[in-house]
């Protein structure tokens, strides 16, 4: 008789860089690992705590190192998260088994401990300060909490061109975008610097040394799907979220240039028919419903004026959350580690609408008395409706290359 490899959902936690006992492990009830784009990394132990032997027990002390490997017995474990365990939760029910549930976070945590006064600028001989370009801003912050940044090449290529275009219109309103941090925390400051620069801000588990990449990702150009998950039989369920709340077609702005004592209208929208973004520049004197039309014109969000450094960040800031949100949803599938915040899965099977490209914002994998099962949020960004999604027939979850589902 053929036989067929049996999966069984396994996990491995250490502490301290070890294994945690035998009998530490047996009264592991459940396991929770949630992976997301914003914030940091969580993964949550329930213990079963008889007689409260594990209570007050040395292995589970605050910032201890932690590590978690997930996966299906006989192949090898995936080690999905290193952080340090930050908190530890005890319940004392009346007639029922005490329990703990140990709290690791990610070391994208440090970045929210206290606050900071200071600026990021240089002072060039004979041209005064110079506001430093927001990736070398980035990795100066992420390298003062012992984080390895990794700036995205396009997005920090953006950065650095409109900064030098920002310059080379109006260098006085460039020097001042010199980057200030004032009583925020390090998370809210890099935070804020991303979301101007349409940038994600995670720690990247899958590069070494894990635990310790804080990545940089620009997501305009990454939208190869890493998985394929049909309905009825790798997706579980689905539920999509389609929504008109808060959607326009574009963002204006007006600009002051001093050096040629001229106001611009800068409006910056999707254009859906060319899948393209549409960045329209014209003077400030006459009525912008001339140029684009009264109902485009009333389609539009209006942001306040700002100077030539801040327009590219303030334009992208508004208006890529409002495009990127209008479809969004929630899902389920047998436990499956290729479900990673940041990527692109393929969905089919949901019609026509609903089906295609999606980006994960948000994936948690639990472990416990029912198996291996993984949920997650995903949105369906604006480009992805021109990107044909890659052929091939609707087929069953996989890992390493076999069926399980």
């Amino acid at each position: 008789m053929a036989r067929f490899p049996a999966y069984a959902p396994e996990f491995r936690v250490e502490i301290d860089g070890r294994p945690i006992p035998a009998a530490l492990r047996g009264c592991v009830s459940r396991i929770t690992y949630t992976d997301g784009m914003q914030g940091a990394d969580r993964v949550e132990v329930s213990i079963a705590n008889e007689n409260l032997r594990w209570l007050d027990h040395p292995l589970l002390r605050i910032d201890r190192p932690f590590t978690l490997a997930l996966g299906y017995a006989p192949d090898p474990l995936e080690r999905v998260f290193v952080g340090e365990i930050t908190g530890v939760n005890a319940s004392f029910p009346n007639g029922g088994m005490p329990t703990l549930t140990v709290v690791a976070h990610d070391f994208l945590q440090r970045l929210t401990t206290g606050t900071k006064d200071r600026s990021f600028m240089l002072n060039v001989p004979a041209i005064g300060h110079f506001p430093l370009p927001d990736p070398l801003v980035t990795s100066l912050v992420s390298a003062s909490n012992l984080l390895i940044p990794l700036n995205d090449p396009v997005g920090a290529a953006l950065s650095f061109f409109t900064l030098a275009v920002a310059y080379a219109v109006s260098p006085v309103e460039a020097k001042r975008g010199v980057r200030l941090q004032q009583s925020e925390s390090d998370f809210d400051f890099l935070g804020r610097i991303a979301r101007e620069n349409g940038w994600e801000m995670y720690i990247d588990h899958t590069l070494e040394p894990q635990g310790s990449v804080l990545r940089f990702q620009f997501l305009v150009q990454d939208y190869t799907p890493g998985l394929s998950l049909a309905w009825g039989q790798s997706l579980a369920d689905f539920t999509p979220r389609l929504t008109s709340v808060g959607q326009v077609l574009g963002v204006q702005t007006r600009v002051w240039l001093p050096s040629i004592k001229a106001e611009l209208v800068v409006i910056l929208g999707w254009d859906y028919d060319r899948a393209a973004f549409d960045l329209q520049i014209f003077p400030g004197l006459g009525d912008v419903e001339s140029v684009v039309g009264a109902a485009r014109a009333r389609s539009l969000l209006k942001v306040e004026a700002v100077g030539p450094d801040m327009v590219p960040r303030k334009l992208f800031s508004e208006l890529l959350p409002r495009l990127n949100n209008r479809l969004t949803g929630s899902g389920s599938t047998v436990g499956n580690l290729a479900v990673k915040a940041g990527r692109v899965i393929d969905l089919r099977g949901l019609g026509d609408e609903f089906s295609g490209l999606y980006r994960v914002t948000s994936a948690t994998h639990t472990i416990d008395g029912g198996g291996f099962r993984t949920s997650f949020d995903v949105r369906k960004e604006v480009w992805f409706g021109s990107i044909p999604t890659p052929k091939g027939a609707d087929g069953p979850a996989r890992v390493n290359g076999r069926r399980i589902g």
